[in-house]
């Protein structure tokens, strides 16, 4: 740990925050919750200290909302202000910047892969079936589907089944070898099967996006973002947020934000700020 990590971590404790840097910190970088701050004894070296400075900024915002690790805060008390909104597009554009993971680019790249297949299997059940809708009855594929095993990867991609009572037998069912397992099932419910699978995967792929979405974009979270990010590039997020950045020091100047004057002009680059 360099010097002045060490020295943050001082001033920190000397406030009244307990800091611990061997745990790991709930399966995150860092958490900050009732005057404690945990950083993760697997943290990269250059993460430390952007690290304790977004724990900070939440330990900075309970000052001003004592219940915002139950509610999130809210931008008109971080900001004193009735109309917040001018901040929050600002806002999003630096936390995109201060943490790519944001953005759920993967995530999005996936749920557009996954989409891709569904049309595909769409377009083969269509070959033969062209009335097929996917938001209704597929009533030939039902009909089929009730003689056969092939109906629990309806709500499975892999399944064992074990049958018999003295003498049990043991079949595992997959829908990667459908062809395989069912010699008889046409192609267009191979087909069917396969993107109701694709369909669930979708969901839950759009449900963790709104989650991690739902995250980054509370007020507590791009607060921390943003005094992050004034670390890390002071110039980029007063370019990026102009409007947030303007408001953000005069509060500062005003002591608005209790202690986080102190960390600035002790632990920030003087060049940028």
């Amino acid at each position: 740990m360099e010097l002045v990590e060490k020295e943050l971590i001082k001033y920190l404790k000397s406030i009244g925050l307990e800091v611990h840097t061997s745990t790991k910190a709930r399966g995150h970088q860092g958490f900050y919750l009732k005057n404690r701050i945990d950083i993760s004894k697997n943290i990269p070296k250059n993460r430390i200290m952007p690290t304790l400075l977004h724990e900070f900024a939440h330990f900075v915002h309970c000052e001003l909302e004592p219940l915002m690790p139950r509610n999130g805060g809210s931008l008109e008390v971080l900001f004193d202000t009735d109309n917040a909104k001018q901040f929050e597009k600002e806002l999003i554009t630096v936390t995109h910047f201060v943490d790519t993971n944001s953005k759920c680019e993967r995530l999005e790249q996936h749920k557009k892969l996954i989409k891709d297949r569904i049309l595909a299997y769409e377009e083969i059940i269509k070959s033969r079936y062209p009335k097929f809708m996917r938001s209704k009855k597929f009533k030939e594929f039902d009909k089929y589907i009730k003689k056969s095993n092939a109906r629990y990867l309806l709500k499975y991609d892999r399944v064992k089944l074990v049958t018999g009572v003295l003498f049990k037998k043991v079949q595992m069912l997959s829908i990667d070898n459908i062809e395989k397992d069912f010699c008889d099932m046409p192609v267009e419910f191979a087909a069917y099967i396969r993107l109701k699978s694709c369909q669930k995967r979708q969901a839950r792929i759009s449900a963790r996006i709104n989650r991690l979405k739902k995250y980054y974009c509370s007020p507590a979270e791009l607060f921390a973002r943003f005094v992050e990010g004034l670390y890390l590039d002071d110039v980029k997020v007063k370019i990026s947020a102009p409007q947030t950045y303007s408001r953000f020091f005069q509060l500062l100047e005003s002591n608005y934000y209790r202690y986080l004057p102190d960390v600035i002009e002790k632990f920030y680059s003087p060049k940028s700020l």
